[in-house]
């Protein structure tokens, strides 16, 4: 450690590790220099190069996504923080664990009209749960200064990692030279009164204490509320908890004789016994089921525009909701009943205390969701082949364990419609946090980084893929393959279901602004395979050989959304006309 530069670095960068740090994306620069020589050379850490930081974030977005763990993004100093912004505003909206790690100019170059120096001091104002801008360092600090870079990556991790998790910014500046290049008057090793905890032990250990279960009292009143009504619904939203939680949904559902409708992005969709996914199909529009008595809700607000518009009609006395993050998730404004709680530990107490019932209600929505599939199964065959039916057939050909990105728009709508529950076990992800189609390839590939023994398939729209083509090299630099579905209707398909498609020539110019861009290009560009594909029989074969052979490969599906809209208006109806 030649000078203070590396020092500084080195240290933040070891206690980030022995904190439990794993992944880093680094976009390259000068004024980082420090920080991404001290990763490279940090055994622990794997790293991940990226040409632009954009693309960096997201990438880190979906490491943090699959693993659950904190993800650090590197950049220089000036607009290239900002760049950072799309991601960081996704991961706090989402409860995404995410560290950005800033490079700056030092503070007499602030606001001095120096190049590349811009405002980076909490920057990402409250979309950050925790924002430090770290002193420079010096040529012979304190010992307390060192042991200060310690806990402060300590505290970096813990934040980023807790409840509810969250992005954390440390705004890190530094004077040349950025180098290793020696510096006679600096100190190179730390003193022995700031030394690092012996056995790569943390240097500050934060130790949470999580109840076992609920306390009784609480879990009493719930369930005596439960108890006293039959009608209720379970609902689990996007970014449910993992674990045993799935499982004891399920048995929940048996148990209270409350149907559980589940997100195609809730986790537990897929993998599970008697999850209800049909019900954007059979509550479109006028329905015939009458209002529950009582919601018990986990997760975020879910994707279903007919389902959150049958619960706020319903406006039902009791909605419980159970997050063990605490974050409010309730834009109807109808709970009644907010529990913070592990939301496993919720369900394993609450079980005991119920009797099971054999509930005529449950039944019914059981037998919708049949008559649903049963319809979508015999329509999907027909021709023309539409968005909704690729979507369906990735599911049908994903095998157990497999990771699935959906991008925003109408692919995450495609799979809360069309995505069947099975008994294999999908890890199905979505940017659902701000709902934004930029960076969406970026995410899906980092999911793919930290999932690098299950095959990775993404769907996404074409102005979704558009936004984020850089983010394929990725596929190549950073070596993950995936298969990509790309439904091309060239434009913004999603707007055929607003009113605004009556208004001529507005509406095709500026809603669904048509591209006729030619795909095949982004694939050679990028190194992927690429395969257009015309009819069911060409897609389900292309997709599963590339997933079989874990090739790197886009396959594009070119669409009409008008089509697109009528078809998924004929299986509804076919749906409705077998009882549903």
């Amino acid at each position: 450690m030649p000078n203070r530069n590396i020092l500084y670095a080195t240290t933040l960068v070891d206690e980030l590790a022995r904190a439990g740090l794993r992944h880093v994306c680094l976009a390259p620069g000068s004024r980082n220099t420090p920080l991404v020589l001290a990763f490279a050379r940090h055994p622990a850490i794997r790293v991940f190069s990226h040409l632009d930081e954009r693309s960096a974030a997201f990438f880190a977005l979906g490491l943090a996504l699959a693993t659950d763990t904190p993800t650090a993004v590197v950049c220089t100093s000036g607009s290239a923080a900002a760049n950072f912004f799309p991601a960081i505003v996704e991961a706090h909206q989402a409860g995404v664990p995410l560290l950005a790690l800033t490079a700056d100019r030092p503070h007499e170059l602030r606001d001095s009209g120096a190049n590349q120096t811009i405002d980076q001091v909490k920057m990402f104002g409250s979309f950050a749960r925790w924002s430090v801008d770290v002193a420079l360092p010096e040529a012979t600090p304190p010992p307390v200064a060192l042991r200060n870079l310690r806990t402060l990556a300590a505290r970096a991790m813990a934040i980023a990692g807790g409840e509810p998790h969250g992005v954390v910014h440390l705004n890190l500046p530094f004077r040349p030279p950025l180098e290793p290049t020696p510096a006679p008057n600096d100190i190179t090793e730390p003193p022995a009164t700031a030394l690092p905890r012996g056995d790569n032990a943390p240097y500050t250990r934060f130790l949470r204490t999580v109840p076992s279960a609920p306390p009784e009292t609480v879990i009493d009143q719930i369930a005596a509320i439960l108890e006293q009504h039959e009608r209720g619904l379970i609902v689990c939203g996007p970014r449910c908890s993992g674990g045993a939680f799935g499982a004891l949904v399920s048995k929940l559902s048996q148990r209270a004789g409350y149907p559980a409708l589940v997100d195609g992005v809730s986790g537990v969709r897929f993998g599970y016994p008697d999850m209800i996914g049909g019900y954007e199909t059979f509550l479109f529009g006028e329905h015939a089921f009458p209002p529950p008595e009582v919601v018990l809700r986990f997760g975020a607000v879910p994707t279903s525009k007919w389902l959150n518009q049958y619960l706020d009609t319903a406006a039902s006395p009791i909605v419980i909701h159970v997050r063990a993050s605490g974050v409010w998730a309730d834009d109807s404004h109808r709970v009644s009943h907010f529990v913070v709680a592990d939301e496993a530990a919720f369900i394993r107490a609450l079980i005991p205390r119920l009797t099971e019932r054999q509930s005529a209600w449950r039944q019914r929505f059981v037998e919708a969701e049949a008559q649903v599939w049963a319809a979508v199964e015999a329509g999907i065959a027909d021709e023309p082949y539409f968005d909704g039916g690729a979507v369906y057939d990735v599911i049908d050909l994903l095998p157990e364990g497999a990771s699935l990105f959906v991008g925003n728009s109408l692919p995450v709508r495609h799979l809360d419609q069309f995505g069947k529950p099975g008994g294999r076990h999908i890890c199905a992800f979505a940017n659902r946090g701000a709902s934004g189609i930029d960076g969406n390839i970026s995410t899906a590939l980092g999911i793919g980084a930290g999932r690098p023994d299950a095959p990775l398939a993404a769907i996404v729209g074409d102005i979704t893929f558009y936004h984020d083509m850089n983010g394929l090299l990725a596929v190549r630099r950073c070596g993950v393959p995936a298969t990509i579905v790309l439904l091309n209707n060239d434009g913004g398909g999603i707007f055929h279901r607003l009113p605004i498609n009556r208004f001529e020539p507005e509406f095709t110019d500026y809603f669904v602004t048509p591209h006729g861009l030619d795909f095949a290009h982004a694939a050679k560009m990028y190194g992927l395979e690429y395969v257009p594909v015309k009819d069911r029989t060409a897609f389900r074969s292309a997709f599963r050989a590339s997933i079989d052979a874990r090739a790197a490969t886009l396959i594009e599906l070119r669409t009409d959304a008008r089509t697109d809209l009528v078809r998924r208006n004929a299986l509804i109806q076919a749906a409705r006309a077998t009882g549903a």
